[in-house]
């Protein structure tokens, strides 16, 4: 059989990371520090091991990256929660079922929140 003949498999799922942190390491600490470590972490948008093995390797944090206000995230979060709702809505529509009244209902609410959302977000960028 020849190279064109074969079938390849394709790839589906995630693509593998290209060094994988399968190292483990531990460390001990008294109450006092584990907080000081966690504050540091938290105030830089990071988890506890990345912010250590960030300290280990280059011995400091850039604080330069961006962080988006929390508003901002409710903001999306929201966004993606009314998504997945019209979604759906728009699934039965297009099957061969109906809205019911309390789907409609709902609709109308939903729509009345995008545009709240929508002034929101206005607001928060002006």
């Amino acid at each position: 059989m020849t190279q064109e003949n074969k079938q390849t498999k394709k790839k589906v799922g995630r693509p593998s990371k290209g060094i994988k942190k399968d190292q483990f390491l531990a460390i001990k600490c008294n109450q006092w520090e584990r907080s000081i470590i966690e504050a540091k972490a938290s105030a830089s948008n990071l988890t506890i091991s990345e912010y250590l093995r960030k300290m280990g390797v280059t011995g400091k944090i850039d604080r330069r990256e961006k962080v988006l206000p929390k508003e901002v995230l409710e903001l999306t979060g929201t966004l993606n929660h009314l998504a997945a709702n019209l979604n759906q809505i728009a699934r039965i529509r297009n099957g061969i079922e109906q809205l019911s009244l309390k789907e409609l209902s709902e609709l109308k609410a939903q729509s009345g929140d995008l545009k709240t959302l929508a002034e929101q977000i206005k607001t928060h960028f002006l």
